[in-house]
């Protein structure tokens, strides 16, 4: 499956995480954990392409992302959760069609290894501007909180998901995707 993926995220404080989990409180959350994949010297970041794979409790799914001009071309490939386990501990990938991708922008999929895994607990749920995720966060000795929406369309996405902030009385905060504050980490171990 593939999809541009639109979307507008902002870093919370505890308090402002609190505040929007209690309003999602009908929303169960799921807990899912990306395993990132990269070579020695980061050629798929140096690429500003990304490769997960997440695992969800019942299902684990391989996804691949690349930049457009505006937003993610994200290619997604479903697994059994023992598939992923397999392919984490192995770093054997299954021949995926979009997987050539990579090897087409330079990098070798053979020398691709899991670096780590960040684990979110999630409350998703479509409202009238956007598939909206509340995010925990959890990794290294990290633990951050996230506001994302996921929009069709860009402009308008922004507008709203910046009038959401304010109705919220939620000050922006940049954030980085979630693999780019995983591999910060990985600088200072």
């Amino acid at each position: 499956m593939t999809h541009l993926e639109i979307e507008y995220k902002t870093l919370l404080t505890k308090d402002e995480f609190n505040r929007l989990n209690s309003q999602l409180s009908h929303v169960t959350p799921v807990t899912q954990t990306n395993y990132y994949f990269d070579s020695e010297n980061f050629d798929m970041k140096a690429h500003r392409m990304s490769l997960r794979i997440r695992t969800l409790p019942n299902r684990a799914e391989i996804t691949l992302k690349i930049p457009k001009e505006v937003g993610n071309l994200e290619y997604n490939y479903d697994l059994s959760v023992a598939e992923a386990k397999e392919i984490i501990k192995s770093g054997k990938f299954p021949e995926v069609d979009f997987l050539k991708l990579i090897e087409e922008n330079g990098v070798k999929l053979s020398s691709l290894k899991n670096f780590g895994s960040l684990t979110t607990t999630r409350r998703e749920t479509m409202t009238d501007i956007g598939l909206m995720a509340l995010d925990s966060n959890q990794y290294a000795d990290i633990k951050d909180y996230e506001l994302e929406l996921e929009v069709e369309n860009a402009e308008k996405g922004k507008k709203d998901f910046d009038n959401f902030l304010a109705q919220h009385d939620i000050d922006f905060k940049y954030a980085k995707s979630k693999v780019a504050r995983f591999s910060a980490t990985l600088k200072r171990i």
